[in-house]
């Protein structure tokens, strides 16, 4: 049995794509370990068909956080008994890298999004000049990339010229038992943003503003958390929403499942402002499709795709909060309109699944078994 050393710097019991992916790889019959970070909230590991372990890391931000994992995630691969390694995204890369090339073991990257592009590195030139080095180093040598979606595939075949693969981040098609409904969203039209990448530029605090504008049987529930968990929490005393917005903290992707379904409209807003958010397709996309929710969106270029090829839901026009809630106020009063986007939501959802998507992984890893 051939063995395969993954690891990924994010917390492994919410990396839906990460423990998907493992979960294919044992299927098809490789040996995995996988290899991610402890933080200091990490919830418990999940009960998973193969090996997975956590580095404890003293730092917990800036530099030195990246610098104290990538240490010690070095020193594991370096003596870990493995056929291949997989690389997720660039702040894992370096000492897969490194260890590749001293073992002679085959490496295989994924990327799940433009590193370079992210917010926290717009206003840091410098982290940013660095990040960029490294990737300019190491991308043009990979042997084998894969990545989410059509947009991130161009831009690094653009800088780099590697042939580049796609496996997008779609759900496991399973049946779900929700949650009973809670009390106070009973008779309401629910609005929900999901994710652990509620960061600024993703629309969490956007979406808060537009609540103020939107009628009183609207509610909003948060599940998840990022770098503006805090600031959502505090502009909701602030503007007074606390008994119209829930903030549910990160749980596991089989328990946030159960909530998905009980929300009417599913709402994702990433900017404009940096590439990678311009190139992202993110997870809850597909989430609020499986659950039968129609989808309100900013107008990225792959969501927009998305929604305008399965007609599953909208594309915000305008970017004022107050328009905003009034295009959100007259779908959810047009019933038809609403009953013709869920039904297609469900349709679009038997498509965008990893029973198909699986396939395309599968084909990648299938000669080196």
């Amino acid at each position: 049995m051939k063995r395969i050393t993954v690891s990924v710097i994010s917390e492994l019991t919410t990396d839906q794509r990460v423990l998907r992916i493992c979960t294919t790889l044992h299927e098809m019959g490789f040996e995995i370990k996988l290899i991610g970070r402890a933080f200091s909230n990490s919830l418990p590991l999940g009960s998973y068909p193969f090996h997975a372990e956590r580095l404890k890391c003293f730092f917990s931000k800036g530099f030195l956080q990246f610098a104290e994992f990538n240490t010690r995630l070095f020193f594991r691969l370096l003596f870990s008994k493995t056929d291949y390694l997989l690389a997720n995204d660039l702040d894992a890369l370096l000492p897969n890298y490194i260890v590749s090339r001293w073992r002679k073991k085959k490496l295989f990257y994924d990327t799940h999004e433009y590193y370079t592009g992210v917010s926290a590195l717009r206003n840091s030139p410098f982290k940013r000049r660095i990040w960029k080095k490294l990737e300019d180093w190491i991308f043009p040598k990979l042997p084998l990339v894969y990545t989410v979606n059509e947009s991130v595939k161009n831009k690094y075949y653009e800088e780099y010229g590697n042939e580049i693969f796609i496996v997008r981040n779609v759900p496991v098609t399973r049946p779900v038992d929700p949650v009973p409904m809670p009390e106070n969203w009973r008779g309401k039209k629910l609005l929900i943003m999901q994710g652990m990448g509620m960061h600024p530029g993703r629309g969490g605090l956007e979406l808060l503003e537009i609540m103020r504008y939107l009628p009183a049987d609207h509610h909003l529930v948060y599940i998840g958390g990022g770098n503006e968990w805090d600031k959502i929490a505090e502009m909701r005393m602030e503007w007074g929403l606390e008994s119209r917005v829930d903030m549910i903290s990160k749980m596991p992707p089989d328990e946030l499942r159960r909530y998905t379904p009980l929300a009417t409209l599913g709402i994702s807003l990433d900017g404009f402002e940096d590439l990678n958010h311009w190139f992202t397709l993110p997870n809850k996309l597909f989430d609020y499709l499986h659950a039968g929710l129609p989808v309100a969106a900013s107008a990225i270029p792959e969501v927009k795709a998305i929604i305008e090829q399965y007609q599953c839901g909208f594309c915000f026009i305008s970017r004022n909060p107050q328009n905003m809630a009034e295009e959100i106020t007259q779908l959810l009063n047009d019933q038809q309109r609403y009953s013709i986007l869920k039904k297609n939501a469900l349709e679009a959802a038997k498509e965008l699944c990893w029973e198909n998507e699986r396939q395309k992984l599968v084909a990648l890893y299938e000669p080196y078994l």
